[in-house]
């Protein structure tokens, strides 16, 4: 069971710092083009915000039930 745990946080860690890398080249490149006005996430982009998020609060809550005394 604890193998488990450390090897899901191994993979979603992985996943985590792909879409971060992802985001930030999307960033660049819808930015060259823009001012300073603000604009809305649609399709992918917002997607792949929803997706990161979703995989830091499943990483934090790991991370939590990893360091419980049970193990």
């Amino acid at each position: 069971m604890e193998l488990a745990l450390y090897i899901a946080l191994l993979i979603i860690s992985f996943v985590l710092i792909a879409l971060i890398v992802i985001q930030s080249r999307a960033a660049g490149v819808a930015n060259r083009d823009t001012s300073s006005m603000v604009r809305t996430k649609r399709g992918v982009e917002k997607t792949l915000f929803q997706t990161t998020i979703a995989l830091t609060v499943t990483f934090l809550l790991l991370a939590l039930v990893g360091s419980l005394p049970i193990f």
